[in-house]
């Protein structure tokens, strides 16, 4: 008899070498009259004839035969000696294994029909059919079924156990054992947090209809714990769970989770499978993953997704991601992480196609463009033109993708085209805002305009004002993006009528502008605009040589200019940041002669978090006209305070000088200065506010003689800027003016 043993390795898991199993497999063979008997050393042993057996270095006798010959033919039964004839046909097996059949099926139907003979017909005489039971007499079961409404469940009741005691309602607690070791190695604490914010136990709130539930909710949580604790390094942690009873009825019942975290994975090695590169550290410097990291799948996610955005940003727009692989070895307890990777073709910007229902065609998109033919391609500066084919407002959708041309740049990377696809939307708007002040009355605005007219992008703005006392209307021509992104030019003519108390007037004026300005897309840290106006005016106003009021036709032509300076961080509602803001306009008067002057204004804004909900907001601003006596520039051109967008507690212009009527005849400088306390919950916002100005007869403002305002505010936040409605009271009040003064309108005071 020989016996042999094998060794096998078996790999229990998905990785290599997570653990080994071995197998013992034992080959005996044995001689027909053999028979296994005990040997020292765990031999065999045979009682062949012998020459057959082994030699016996040892000297030692062999040991005597458990049984002999005759012993064991007697037991062993005869074998049948049909097994040396010869096989049958697969003919002849299928045959009789076919009549085997037959006569199965026919004894299973005499069966079945002698049942049927020993039961009643049914009812309906149906001679197939049989019943098991006595025929059925009840004549309820021809009577139509209850509606589901009605119909009454009658609850099954467990014997010993009454009714009450199937679905009382449970209070529960639950805690946490084992993770304190799991606690002290994760950043952030933030096992425990992450828990609690989906764990169905504590969705419960401690209440449960019966033990069943509580112990689903706990078995779900078990799960939702080994998740957790896999997605923070932990592949071997095991979690267990059980209820403990309460001491005594109607008192609280505890679930309990039984964390066992195992040791926590690293990753032994990081296998970034690209092609080459340039540069050749792009992809390394930018990954974050190191070896010898825990391997946590949102440090996993986070790295894979930095390399997605950076490859694009240097010259890879069809940079793509495979499938991760990560390895897992038990002993020590590490991971080999492999991440495949296509970098694709390193591509420069080529040109542009559009295609789609155009607003407008590839050479005003390519104006839009902050980038060259031939510079590397960065997906920020596609997402930027993206952008501003988006702040167009031509359009219900656009995309902008990159194409493959297969063309070689100078510098060796592979030009692509840039494929705009456009689908237009209405052009046309319809707009309006509405306000109100104390001394203003109500003032409500309204505009229709066609934003591509005369494309590319030259609209067409009919607009018109009603008020208390004001009442125009005028038409402006708007190019956008003119001849450069971001470039305004406008030409506007319009016919106002003004019946203030420190002026009326019928004014025609034709004004062009050209600018670049900030939009709520872009909200440029230096903004600029320049142009001119002609206005021609018949104003009334109070002339303080003649001590009485006059009327007077004044022709006057300006070259307005302005310039902001912008580190605030919201072009409606800002936060933090600042402002100044220079406003220049040289201008000629005809009226009774020639008289050239200049109008200055200076204006800065601050603003100052605390918290965040609390911004303290500040405003001062000062301005002077330099070059002709008040009483021969227009009372249109003079400065004024007062009101909402400047001393508020005070009516529309209602500051300053004013005619032994009390009426307002406003100067040639102004200074004003404004605090805010900006409290915001939700949507929603209270303001305390202080405010102080004056109007001066005097070139420069002196910063004396200055009215204060005190008042509140409350604020309605929307999409397109806050809702403000202020009350304010003037400090010191004098002989006319009002006690409390409201204003209502869109957007901060400033």
């Amino acid at each position: 008899m020989q016996a042999g043993v094998r060794l096998w390795p078996v790999y229990d898991g998905e990785g290599a070498g997570r653990s080994i199993k071995l197998l013992l497999a034992c080959a005996i063979a044995t001689a027909p009259s053999a028979l296994l008997a005990q040997q020292d050393g765990g031999a065999s042993a045979s009682t062949d004839s012998p020459a057959q057996q082994p030699e016996n270095p040892s000297g030692q006798q062999p040991a005597d035969p458990i049984i002999s010959n005759e012993e064991f033919e007697k037991v062993v039964p005869e074998l049948d000696p049909a097994m040396n004839g010869p096989l049958e046909s697969m003919e002849e097996f299928t045959a009789r294994q076919d009549a085997l059949d037959a006569e199965e099926e026919q004894n299973r139907k005499a069966a079945d029909a002698d049942s049927a003979e020993a039961l009643p017909a049914a009812q309906d005489g149906d001679a197939n059919e049989q019943l098991a039971d006595a025929p059925i007499t009840d004549p309820a079961i021809d009577a139509p079924l209850p509606a589901l409404a009605d119909f009454q469940v009658e609850p099954v009741t467990i014997e010993g156990e009454t009714p009450d005691d199937q679905d009382v309602e449970i209070k529960y607690a639950y805690r946490i054992e084992g993770l304190e070791p799991v606690e002290k190695a994760v950043e952030d604490n933030n096992v425990r947090d992450t828990f609690a914010e989906l764990s169905a136990l504590k969705d419960g709130d401690g209440t449960a209809a019966n033990a069943a539930q509580v112990q689903a909710r706990l078995t779900s949580d078990q799960q939702l714990m080994v998740t957790i604790l896999e997605s923070e390094g932990y592949y071997d942690a095991s979690v267990t769970g059980g209820i403990e009873l309460p001491q005594q009825a109607g008192g609280e019942a505890t679930a309990i989770l039984n964390v066992q975290p195992g040791e926590r994975y690293t990753f032994g090695s990081i296998t970034l499978d690209s092609p080459p590169i340039v540069p050749p550290d792009l992809l390394t410097s930018n990954f974050g993953l190191k070896v010898g990291n825990p391997i946590i799948a949102a440090n996993v996610l986070a790295a894979e997704a930095n390399l997605s955005v950076t490859a694009p940003q240097n010259g890879y727009p069809f940079f793509e991601i495979g499938q991760r692989d990560i390895l897992l070895d038990s002993v020590p307890a590490t991971g080999a992480y492999t991440l495949p990777i296509t970098p694709g073709p390193r591509s420069s910007f080529g040109g542009f196609e559009t295609s789609g229902d155009l607003a407008f065609d590839s050479e005003h998109v390519a104006l839009l463009a902050r980038f060259e033919r031939g510079d590397l391609y960065d997906s920020r500066k596609t997402d930027d033109l993206r952008q501003a084919l988006v702040a167009t407002g031509l359009f219900n959708t656009v995309t902008v993708e990159p194409k493959q041309t297969g063309e070689t740049a100078p510098d060796g990377t592979e030009y692509v085209t840039l494929d705009v696809v456009q689908n237009a939307g209405p052009p046309r708007t319809i707009a309006g805002s509405a306000g109100y002040g104390t001394g203003q009355g109500f003032r409500v605005e309204g505009s229709w305009q066609h934003r591509n007219l005369f494309p590319p992008e030259g609209a067409l703005i009919a607009h018109a004002v009603a008020g208390t006392q004001e009442q125009g209307a005028g038409v402006t021509f708007r190019r956008s993006n003119a001849g450069k992104r971001d470039r305004t030019v406008e030409l506007t003519l319009n016919a106002l009528r003004n019946d203030f108390d420190a002026y009326n007037a019928l004014t025609g004026r034709l004004a062009g502008r050209i600018s670049y300005d900030s939009t709520p897309i872009w909200q440029k840290p230096l903004t600029y605009g320049y142009g001119f106006e002609l206005v021609g005016s018949y104003e009334e106003g109070y002339n303080e040589a003649l001590g009485a009021r006059e009327k007077e036709l004044y022709f006057i032509g300006a070259l307005p200019g302005q310039v902001t300076f912008d580190q605030s961080n919201d072009l409606l509602n800002p936060t933090k940041g600042y402002r100044l803001t220079a406003r220049l306009s040289p201008e000629v008067a005809l009226n009774d002669g020639t008289r050239t002057y200049a109008r200055t204004l200076l204006e800065a804004t601050a603003y100052q978090p605390f918290g965040e909900s609390f911004v303290l907001a500040g405003r001062v601003r000062a301005g002077a006209i330099a070059g002709i006596d008040r009483n021969d520039l227009a009372p249109s051109r003079r400065y004024y305070a007062g009101g909402g967008g400047s001393v508020r507690g005070y009516g529309y212009q209602q500051l300053g000088p004013k005619d032994p009527n009390g009426r307002p005849i406003g100067g040639r400088s102004l200074n004003e200065a404004s605090i805010e306390g900006r409290y915001r919950f939700g949507n929603y916002g209270i303001v305390a506010f202080v405010d102080a100005g004056q109007v001066y007869e005097s070139v420069l403002p002196k910063g004396k003689d200055l009215r204060y305002g005190v008042g509140i505010g409350g604020r309605f936040y929307t999409n397109f800027g806050p809702f403000r409605l202020d009350v304010a009271t003037p400090i010191n009040r004098q002989p006319g003016e009002s006690i409390v003064s409201v204003y209502v309108s869109i957007g901060q005071a400033f």
